[in-house]
């Protein structure tokens, strides 16, 4: 009988294959350096001559061309998505917004109103919760620093969470978003990000501020900014502003 963590294995080695392949390599890395650059040691890599001026994800260079060409791809596919009951209460598909280059994403849980209504993803009150993080705490710009997106592309009804068939229908174009920006670092706000992106349930409260690795990019849980609305304690807000902290260290790694 099947373990129970079997299908998470098996779910995340898809995943690595196919970003593997996206980054134009022909056999599995065996070495600790194949990918992420770190130990010593030669890697066993076949990899296309075209693709031998291509960086390691966490040096990646930026170009103008493919990387914005594939998150246009990816919205492409989505088309006007009929893929789960989302489509029938939504009005408008929420893809993402951002830089398509950018060293750091945040992943949130699903649009609400005002997203549905502008189309564009954390534009209502926590969206604002979390402009103020990322430009007053941060010292980023949310436009040109970050690119935010969420799980699931179409507004739940009442704002519930995101039904398992519902993330199962869109986390294809999750994973091909981010493999399309290839960031240095991601956050996931919030438990239902937390817990697609790992393939488990994840206990927010207890494993924010920890790393964790999605398809080889670090990946950092924190509490989602209408959490920190709901719950606008001092204590909350020096949480969310030390994990931000340690992404802001990863990125100048």
């Amino acid at each position: 009988m099947p373990t129970p963590e079997k299908p998470i294995l098996l779910r995340d080695l898809k995943n690595y294959l196919v970003f593997l392949k996206d980054y134009g390599y022909s056999d599995i890395p065996l070495q600790p350096d194949s990918i992420l650059g770190s130990g010593s040691g030669k890697s066993n890599l076949s990899r296309p001559s075209t693709e031998t001026t291509r960086q390691p994800i966490m040096t990646k260079t930026r170009t103008n061309a493919k990387p914005n060409l594939l998150l246009e791809e990816v919205r492409e596919e989505l088309g006007d998505c009929t893929r789960c009951n989302l489509h029938s209460t939504r009005k408008t598909i929420v893809f993402g917004s951002g830089n398509p280059h950018a060293d750091l994403v945040f992943v949130g849980e699903g649009p609400g109103a005002d997203e549905d209504e502008q189309g564009l993803p954390f534009v209502g009150r926590a969206g604002k919760k979390l402009t103020e993080i990322i430009e007053k705490g941060m010292k980023l710009n949310r436009e040109r620093d970050t690119y935010i997106c969420n799980i699931v592309k179409c507004r739940p009804p009442e704002n519930r969470d995101p039904k398992p068939d519902e993330v199962t229908a869109c986390n294809p174009f999750l994973i091909k978003q981010l493999q399309a920006i290839r960031p240095k670092a991601i956050v996931a706000l919030g438990k239902p990000s937390a817990s697609t992106l790992l393939g488990r349930t994840v206990p927010i409260m207890k494993e924010r501020g920890t790393w964790h690795e999605y398809a080889g990019i670090p990946l950092m849980l924190t509490l989602h900014p209408a959490y920190l609305l709901r719950a606008y304690t001092l204590e909350n807000r020096r949480n969310v502003m030390n994990d931000m902290n340690k992404v802001l260290a990863k990125l100048r790694e």
